[in-house]
């Protein structure tokens, strides 16, 4: 049977001789038999035993539940069971490792759409990025219950041309006025705004923000801290505070 010296074990698993001997120093791999000289002689079994303490090891599992593991009359079905956690907590880890990406890119966007650069700047762009999908859910929301008024509109256009029926028309302008005010209202009660002056989050009254110019992320609007009148940054808003103010 051959043996193996620290050495030959380390070179053949691609570890340093130190990572061996701490191995050995750890109860993990001991060697089967020692030379005249007091050298360390590994067999093929402890090679093989190397290669999986190698293996588990990339795999992201601590030496003492290697240790615990290797110390089983039977670790085949544990090691499995190790593996599957482990894969869970590596793709947790990935997952929010991928969220930061994803929040640092959008980031780096918005500062190159910003006139000047701020450390408040930052503050604003995360507050936006944390709130994005919460915005992006509550607008589809809206579009979804919009596309049976738009049909009904339509539908009610194209039998007056060809039919003469008016008044399904006067019903539609009957079923879409209270939907678009009450569709501005929840809209406008679950927004606010940030100023890029003063990086004031307000919410304007319902008025005001109505009949602003708007872009699909920006609304005209003046600040309540600092007075600027300009395009500022629409955000979703956690909590409903100052609704009153905006029905006036």
């Amino acid at each position: 049977m051959s043996k193996y010296t620290t050495g030959e074990v380390a070179r053949l698993c691609g570890v340093s001789v130190r990572t061996v001997q701490y191995y050995d120093d750890r109860g993990i791999l001991t060697p089967s038999e020692l030379s005249e000289g007091g050298r360390r002689l590994y067999t093929e079994d402890d090679l093989k035993r190397m290669h999986i303490i190698c293996f588990l090891r990339e795999a992201g599992l601590p030496i003492n539940s290697i240790s615990a593991l290797l110390a089983e009359e039977k670790p085949e079905s544990i090691i499995s069971i190790l593996l599957e956690q482990q894969e869970k907590i590596l793709r947790e880890e990935l997952c929010e490792r991928q969220r930061k990406l994803e929040l640092i890119e959008g980031i780096k966007r918005e500062l190159k759409e910003l006139e000047a650069f701020s450390v408040e700047s930052i503050g604003d762009i995360a507050h936006m990025m944390k709130q994005k999908n919460k915005l992006s859910k509550m607008r589809w929301t809206m579009v979804l219950t919009g596309i049976p008024v738009t049909a009904l509109q339509w539908t009610s256009i194209v039998l007056w041309i060809t039919h003469g029926l008016w008044w399904l028309f006067v019903i539609w302008a009957c079923v879409a006025i209270p939907w678009g005010v009450a569709v501005s209202v929840y809209y406008f009660g679950h927004v606010a705004y940030i100023c890029p002056e003063c990086h004031e989050v307000f919410r304007p009254k319902l008025k005001e923000a109505f009949w602003a110019y708007h872009t699909p992320r920006m609304r005209r609007l003046t600040c309540p801290k600092c007075g600027r009148k300009g395009l500022c940054v629409e955000v979703y808003a956690e909590n409903k505070e100052n609704n009153g103010e905006q029905a006036e």
